[in-house]
């Protein structure tokens, strides 16, 4: 029964002064602090060193070492890039995440459900905790990471690639409580690049009710395991 803002202000704060002085030698940590809130500020995006280190007033070299740092102590995590031999470009940049999402809200901060309810990051937060109970998932039975994002030049973009073998599970992740036909559209422009398909497709929302459209298993991120569970078991 601990108050969250306050937990983890005292972890936050811990790390800072205790762990990050074990694993590093920083100078400034309130700069430090700074930049691990800019990070916050950009979960569900692609990184970019560049404009971090800019709003920061620190070297880019520093932004790397720092955000190499944020990796090692299992602060953030770095969705990498899909990757394959097609004619489309492709984005290599990772996109940024944290592994606590509480964490995240509350460098953002966020005290309560009402601040999540209107802050504009809520759906960032929403695809943050999703992408987690994947990786989670992964992990818990033992095995690695194998996610992978995928976007093109144009904008267009599956939110996970989950590998199996040579095949892929395409995973689209949406904040709304509703579905709509747009929820939809990333699966379509993808499918064109990448037609087998042969494990369907998820899309995972923050409704309750598990449904099943076409070749879309459309699930509520709670039951997300046991659909999980049901796809690899045939791989």
């Amino acid at each position: 029964e601990l108050d969250p803002t306050q937990a983890l202000a005292d972890y936050f704060e811990t790390y800072v002064e205790r762990d990050l002085r074990q694993l590093t030698q920083i100078r400034n940590l309130s700069l430090f602090q700074n930049f691990v809130k800019l990070c916050a500020g950009r979960i569900g995006q692609l990184l970019n060193l560049n404009n971090i280190s800019n709003d920061l007033g620190i070297s880019h070299t520093t932004a790397r070492e720092w955000m190499a740092i944020l990796e090692a102590s299992y602060i953030v995590f770095l969705l990498q890039p899909f990757y394959a031999n097609i004619k489309k470009r492709l984005i290599k940049s990772p996109k940024l995440y944290f592994y606590d999402v509480g964490l995240a809200s509350f460098l953002l901060g966020i005290e309560s459900l009402t601040h999540l309810d209107v802050h504009p990051l809520r759906g960032n937060l929403f695809e943050n905790l999703v992408v987690m109970e994947i990786l989670k998932y992964r992990y818990n039975q033992g095995k690695r990471n194998n996610l992978n994002f995928y976007r093109d030049s144009q904008g267009n973009e599956i939110d996970v690639i989950y590998n199996m073998a040579h095949n892929i599970l395409p995973i689209e992740i949406k904040a709304a409580e509703t579905i709509t036909s747009t929820f939809f559209k990333g699966f379509a422009v993808f499918q064109k690049i990448i037609p087998e398909l042969p494990y369907g497709k998820i899309l995972v929302y923050a409704g309750d009710q598990e449904q099943i459209r076409g070749d879309v298993h459309v699930v509520p991120v709670v039951n997300l395991n046991s659909v999980l569970d049901k796809k690899t078991q045939k791989s």
